[in-house]
């Protein structure tokens, strides 16, 4: 015990002369200077250093049809986009790699439909084909709707539960705030897997979570295709419910 005692006041003495040594500029760092950005004027509002994908100036102009590469097709109505389901999905145009990106989304006052069936789409962190491949954000009425857990709102689609439900009434936005950090590949070979935080109307729902792969309907995810940066695409789904809206999309490279 005596040896203890006096090798823990010898490391004890040896730490405070050392720190008696040195001097506070010694731990601080001026550069790199992080760039200014202005952040936008109201919450939501897309900061300075942001690619609005949709605020209704610029019409559909980052978008474009999954299926054909032409024109998207959705429905703008001033600064609301209203998904059109017999066209198909849609996707931006640009491709990202690790961002930050803002979307607001509404069900209609009167939906219909229960479970899957009510105002279901899906907002896909990183394109990866045509039809719904992808990473998968789950959008779906999930107040006072029951349905299978890792399918309600602010789930991984079939992948990871949302910490919380904090979905608002038909007829009222709702707001996602993600952290997207894109997979890495040597060669065939997932060298480190995708990781996402979603912010939901505030509530943290996903907190850095690790994907198994792109979200399946069936069977279980794997990193089975090598890619690089991918668009974001949003889902027309083909349920028989009144079609929801978007509003307000932005997006931040995040180096």
């Amino acid at each position: 015990m005596k040896h203890k005692l006096l090798l823990a006041a010898l490391l004890s003495g040896g730490f405070y002369m050392a720190n008696a040594q040195s001097k506070p500029e010694d731990t601080e760092k001026w550069e790199p200077v992080p760039p200014v950005v202005t952040p936008g004027k109201t919450c939501g509002d897309a900061p300075s250093d942001a690619t609005v994908l949709f605020d209704g100036k610029n019409g559909l102009s980052e978008w474009e049809d999954v299926n054909s590469g032409g024109d998207a097709k959705w429905d703008v109505n001033g600064d609301v986009l209203t998904v059109n389901k017999k066209s198909g999905n849609i996707q931006t145009k640009k491709k990202f790699g690790n961002y930050q990106l803002h979307i607001e989304w509404k069900v209609p006052a009167n939906i219909t439909g229960e479970g899957q069936g009510r105002g279901n789409s899906g907002v896909f962190l990183a394109s990866i084909g045509k039809g719904d491949d992808g990473y998968e954000l789950q959008v779906l009425d999930s107040y006072k709707n029951k349905t299978y857990t890792n399918g309600m709102a602010g789930s991984i689609y079939k992948q990871f539960i949302p910490l919380a439900n904090p979905t608002r009434p038909p007829g009222v936005w709702n707001v996602y705030d993600v952290i997207w950090t894109a997979p890495t590949f040597d060669g065939d070979e997932v060298k480190t897997p995708a990781r996402v935080t979603v912010i939901f109307n505030g509530v943290v729902v996903e907190n850095n979570v690790e994907l198994l792969g792109p979200t399946q309907y069936i069977g279980t995810p794997g990193y089975r295709k090598p890619h690089g940066p991918s668009p974001i695409k949003l889902q027309a789904h083909g349920d028989k419910s009144e079609p929801l809206s978007f509003r307000n999309i932005w997006v931040r490279d995040l180096k």
